[in-house]
């Protein structure tokens, strides 16, 4: 095979393998501090117990989070070379100052959040838990700034061939950046309410009614039927700046081969690149138009205009699909679940299936959305300014095929054994069994301490 595609599916794997557990962390680590501030308020213990529970998934996605990090950084020596030569100017200051910033404060006060709620006063451990929340929240803040560079590049110039910065405020703070920041931490929003949701509602089918439980299914239901609409909303807006500056990946979106006003919305199709047309068309006279331009007769953009310089179309088209159609269901289930718990006070057992069923769905629609931002960036690395093949190394193909089998063997058996603990957690239940070695292990000295 040739080496530039075993390259881009060896990175792909890694990124979609790596991109899962920040996606948990990022807004995890907001859910302990909200257990954590009610334990603090209330005293009472279902909170606390909350946060013991889930505190233990927080750490086991965090550490595959670092690991699978590392990987990624090899592959910008061994299969990228040329992308640090020509932008290493400014992606090399972007990605330490996330290492600066960010995983020396979370390494600084993991420990203390994970084992000091015992040993240290309940202030400082909340502190603590903040503080790991925030530098999760500001990894993620520096890698987009870095990625929306990537995608709508500003505040440099080229000197001989290689990116020098100009502008630091401008590289950040590129034209795509705060929709792409927003769009990423909603979805990791929506990733752990699921997650707390479906865990939760396995723990209830499994007949633990504990009252943690049902606090952390209630939280999970609230945050899913607060933020999909808010995701939605920030979705339009992400999707308007996208055709603004890189109207050919928008195109690809809707399967849009000419451009033209009054386009359909297609809700399924298949794209024939080589004919450079639709099969099977199913759509929604002028829906594309409007949703893009808010005008049923507006200009959608054409595939045609960017020959040999447009995304591979299906991957991007269907990718697409299955991200809106995630959300949709996430928002049909979060405000049926929402309703009935306002109504009943609980849930009937078929939408406690339905929940567990959606346990997953926000990597699901993460890793769709994923594909339809690095996908629909080719054939550049950076836009304008790098060609993916320009950076590729001369490494031979039967090596990058050899680590990529690895690389895929060991990430399934990863991924298998996190999903099997967090299921057996969910079964062993949350509260820890407590061991007395001394005063301050007293199972009411973190009660004494706040």
């Amino acid at each position: 095979m040739d080496p530039l595609i075993l390259a881009r599916i060896q990175f792909a794997a890694n990124i979609s393998f790596h991109i899962l557990f920040p996606t948990v962390t990022i807004a995890l680590g907001w859910v302990l501090v909200y257990f954590k501030l009610r334990y603090s308020r209330s005293r009472d213990l279902k909170w606390m117990d909350a946060y013991q529970f889930w505190v233990k998934v927080f750490a086991l996605s965090f550490a595959l989070g670092v690991v699978s990090g590392i990987t990624m950084s090899f592959q910008f020596g061994t299969n990228w070379p040329g992308y640090m030569e020509r932008v290493g100017n400014i992606a090399g200051p972007l990605l330490a100052y996330e290492v600066l910033t960010a995983f020396f404060l979370e390494a600084v006060f993991l420990g203390i959040m994970l084992f000091g709620f015992r040993r240290v006063p309940g202030a400082v451990h909340t502190a603590a838990t903040l503080l790991v929340t925030f530098g999760t929240t500001l990894s993620a803040f520096w890698i987009l700034a870095l990625n929306s560079w990537m995608q709508t590049p500003a505040g440099f110039e080229m000197r001989d061939g290689v990116a020098h910065a100009t502008d630091w405020a401008a590289i950040i703070f590129n034209p795509s950046f705060p929709y792409r920041l927003a769009h990423m931490l909603l979805a990791s929003g929506l990733t752990v309410a699921f997650l707390v949701a479906g865990i939760s509602a396995y723990r209830w089918l499994r007949g633990d009614r504990e009252p943690a439980v049902m606090a952390a299914l209630r939280t999970g239901v609230a945050m899913a039927a607060i933020l999909i609409p808010v995701q939605i909303y920030a979705g339009d807006l992400h999707g308007l700046n996208t055709l603004e500056h890189q109207p050919q990946k928008v195109a690809a979106m809707e399967g849009n081969w000419q451009t033209g006003p009054a386009r359909p919305l297609l809700l399924f199709a298949w794209p024939d690149e080589a004919a450079r047309t639709n099969r099977f068309e199913i759509g929604i006279p002028s829906g594309a138009s409007l949703i893009l331009t808010h005008r049923a007769d507006g200009m959608v953009p054409g595939l045609d205009d960017y020959v040999g310089n447009h995304p591979p179309v299906a991957p991007v088209f269907f990718a697409f699909r299955i991200m809106v159609g995630i959300g949709l269901l996430m928002l049909a289930v979060s405000w049926a679940a929402a309703f009935l718990l306002w109504r009943r006070g609980d849930l009937p057992r078929p939408m406690v299936r339905l929940l567990v069923a959606m346990t997953f769905s926000g990597w699901a629609a993460t890793l769709a959305g994923w594909y339809v931002t690095e996908i629909g960036r080719q054939p550049w690395l950076v836009s304008g300014v790098l060609q993916t093949h320009e950076a590729v190394s001369a490494t031979p193909a039967g090596m990058v095929g050899a680590t990529l089998a690895l690389y895929l063997t060991v990430y399934a058996l990863l991924l298998t054994a996190y999903m099997a603990t967090l299921f057996l957690l969910a079964r062993k239940g949350a509260k820890p069994k407590e061991i007395d070695t001394g005063p301050t292990t007293h199972p009411n000295a973190f009660v004494a301490a706040e």
